[in-house]
């Protein structure tokens, strides 16, 4: 046995050395064409759908996840409100989850508290956990005293604002603000999107009692007694039923009050058979309710308005579009000479910033082409980075409507920004 025999013979190959994890990739899309192809289909495909789907507004919604409370109660000083209304409402939610910090504001008969969350958190469990702690709570709070919580919207969910302009003369504030508060409010609020539509000026009218001092201490009436026989003579009363013949009739007491007579003639008490009527002691008639504010319209005047608020992740131009055309349809419906006149539109903003980009993004494209042109000086090599420039933008728009945000001036800044950067 020599020595070249008794020495061990290595069967095995030698494996070429993997490259790096782009060169793999390269060499295989290079080698199944046909699956790039489809693949890069679908994927477009994808793009396009994101780019339909994905809400368009002018500027981007960095506001806080935030829900607020708001809490009325009339007639009362600041610091009754904080110690008795916002201070057990804002401590409650210190405890609850996902809750970053929380904001208390008093003010004359008002209360506000806004809950912060954590970023990334849902708006609407956010919104359900708030209801949970505030129910836990509504025992500590005064009688009479219901906290709500605010529109499911964001800081920049204000879209669109109109104003009603009477050009004939013959409305006043109070009317028109009953145009806006019982009409037109109920109708832009059934657009899709909207979240809440806000009056602003006028005058919201109610029945107002001035009562007599001295006809009060005449006949022994407190103030009490007033307040009370008012709220129980504004109501119905049901009864049963009775048969008669083989038909049913159905017995109730009808209250609700009408008119100004009805509050007239509301009885307070009654002295040796004869009663005393509420008209006896005071004056009823109709009146504006207090206001704080006052909305002008370019200096002409004082007017009525509504700010359309936009619900949390919708499209802000679908809204505005919406909106408009629910417009239209009530016009019709308005008083003769009353005309709604939009003060603020979002979407002019928007088409004007997404026109602007979108021509800056093709030029950008045209420019980026021709420079890839010039520096290889050969078409077809050039033709790759060319046609991957479009395709790679509208990729862009699928991870933008996976992840809910909006094409905005600041997303599609930096999609043409980041086409420098592909080549």
């Amino acid at each position: 046995m020599t020595e070249a025999d008794s020495t061990p013979k290595d069967d095995r190959v030698a494996e070429p050395v993997r490259g790096p994890l782009i060169e793999r990739i390269i060499e295989a899309s290079a080698k199944n064409k046909f699956l790039v192809f489809i693949f890069t289909i679908f994927a477009v495909a994808g793009g396009i759908y994101g780019l339909i789907h994905t809400p368009l507004d002018a500027i981007p919604d960095l506001s806080d996840v935030q829900v607020i409370v708001y809490t009325d109660w009339e007639g009362r000083s600041p610091d009754l409100i904080e110690d008795q209304i916002t201070y057990p409402i804002s401590t409650v939610f210190i405890a609850a989850p996902k809750v970053k910090f929380v904001r208390g504001e008093s003010m004359f008969g008002k209360s506000f508290v806004y809950v912060i969350f954590q970023d990334g958190t849902d708006i609407y469990w956010a919104r359900s956990r708030v209801i949970e702690y505030l129910n836990s709570v509504r025992g500590s709070l005064p009688e009479g005293v219901n906290p709500v919580i605010g529109p499911d919207a964001t800081g920049v969910g204000w879209v669109f604002e109109y104003a009603l302009v009477d050009d004939t003369g013959k409305h006043d504030l109070a009317e028109l603000r009953s145009i806006q508060d019982w009409n037109l409010r109920y109708a832009l609020a059934s657009v899709k999107g909207v979240s809440e539509v806000a009056p602003v000026g006028g005058f919201v009218k109610q029945y107002q009692v001035d009562l007599d001092p001295n006809a009060l201490v005449a006949y022994h009436i407190p103030l009490s007694d007033v307040v009370s026989a008012i709220k129980m003579s504004n109501a119905d009363v049901g009864g049963r039923i009775f048969e008669v013949a083989t038909t049913e009739y159905f017995i109730r007491g009808r209250g609700y009050i009408k008119k100004i007579e009805d509050i007239e003639n509301i009885v307070l008490k009654v002295e040796n058979g004869t009663p005393v009527y509420l008209k006896n002691i005071a004056t009823v008639h109709l009146g504006g309710d207090i206001r704080r504010g006052v909305a002008e319209l370019d200096g002409q005047g004082e007017t009525v308005g509504g700010i359309v608020v936009m619900r949390y992740g919708e499209n802000a131009l679908r809204v505005i579009d919406g909106i408009k055309k629910k417009i239209e349809e009530i016009k019709s419906s308005l008083p003769d000479g009353v005309r709604i006149v939009p003060t603020y539109d979002r979407s002019d903003l928007i088409k004007r910033a997404i026109a602007t980009l979108r021509e800056k993004l093709i030029e950008e494209s045209i420019v980026v082409a021709l420079v890839c042109i010039v520096f290889l000086w050969h078409i077809r090599s050039s033709l790759v980075a060319i046609v991957t420039l479009p395709i790679a933008i509208i990729l862009s728009f699928i991870p933008m409507w996976w992840m809910n945000l909006t094409s905005n001036i600041m997303s599609l800044g930096g999609i043409a920004i980041a086409i420098g950067a592909m080549i």
